[in-house]
């Protein structure tokens, strides 16, 4: 691990060292670092690129972290990696793309991550995406989450994007069992021409399930933005999704939020709000002794927080 790979696991993992608990570091298409635990054990697939993190029943308090790192040029890596979250646990998961291209050609990561979360279990998944680099070639990301949840369980998944991004394509997919709680934070910010696509479907399928999804997304100078949430009811249900986006220059930004009631008994809100940053909090904050362009950038900083 060299100086880039160490700034870059900390924008992408809060990394400063090795980290406690069980993990596995990706770097350029492969593995170059692991380690599990009594309790959570980190396995190489057989049939394609990728790992399973099977978390014993019952765990409590520890942690994953699944960085992957890319820093060359012309690389397009695909990745498969399924957790297995056993009853009754309680699990940290930590993982998180940066890409530095130092090259022409396009460098891409696309990762797709299935959860099987059991009864009882308690999954919290942050996922951050960063890319830089001093080249012109493209810096792709395309990850792509799909959950199970099942009897009694909850996820909590905050997906952010920080900057350098070139493209991206999102898609989230959770299917809830009865009595299952999810909550989806999404946080995405775009500039120069940078595009982002964003899709979730949400299916409350168990009796007495909770979805909540939050987005918050900032549209800098010509980049574009496309939010699509859709979820459905099944059955004695409540849902949620809240999009709020703050668009500047020639941005585009577009939310498209869909609810969808198959039972009488499904309660789904949605709500949508796009608008400029409020021109008396500019002036409030340039008062202080901020410039305009220190001001924005509190705002900014403040409204993705």
């Amino acid at each position: 691990m060299d100086k880039l790979d160490r700034e870059m696991l900390i924008k992408i993992a809060d990394l400063h060292e090795t980290p406690q608990g069980a993990y596995n570091i990706r770097k350029n298409g492969q593995g170059v670092e692991r380690r599990s635990t009594a309790n959570i054990e980190i396995r190489t697939k057989e049939d394609k690129p990728g790992i399973d993190i099977i978390v014993k029943p019952g765990t409590k308090g520890e942690s994953v972290h699944i960085p992957v790192l890319i820093t060359a040029e012309g690389l397009d890596d695909l990745v498969y990696n399924t957790f297995y979250i056993g009853e009754d646990a309680d699990v940290l998961i930590v993982a998180g793309c940066g890409i530095h291209n130092p090259g022409q050609k396009k460098a891409q990561h696309n990762g797709v991550h299935t959860f099987y979360v059991g009864k009882r279990a308690r999954l919290r998944y942050v996922e951050k995406h960063y890319g830089e680099g001093e080249g012109t070639g493209e810096r792709i990301l395309n990850p792509q989450t799909f959950l199970e949840l099942e009897e009694g369980a909850s996820a909590e998944l905050e997906m952010v994007q920080i900057r350098g991004v070139d493209s991206t394509k999102r898609e989230t997919k959770a299917r809830l069992g009865k009595e299952a709680h999810i909550l989806i934070t999404e946080k995405v910010l775009t500039h120069g021409r940078q595009t982002a696509e964003s899709e979730m479907e949400i299916e409350l399928r168990g009796e007495a399930a909770v979805a909540q999804i939050i987005s918050r997304s900032v549209v800098q100078e010509q980049s574009r933005q496309v939010f699509y949430p859709r979820m459905s009811g099944y059955c004695r249900c409540r849902g949620h999704v809240q999009c709020d986006a703050i668009i500047m220059d020639q941005a585009t930004v577009r939310a498209i939020p869909e609810i969808t009631a198959y039972h009488a008994d499904a309660q789904l809100i949605h709500e949508a709000a796009i608008g400029r940053i409020a021109g008396e909090q500019l002036i409030k904050l340039m008062t202080l002794g901020l410039s305009e362009k220190e001001a924005e950038e509190t705002i900014l900083e403040g409204f993705l927080r």
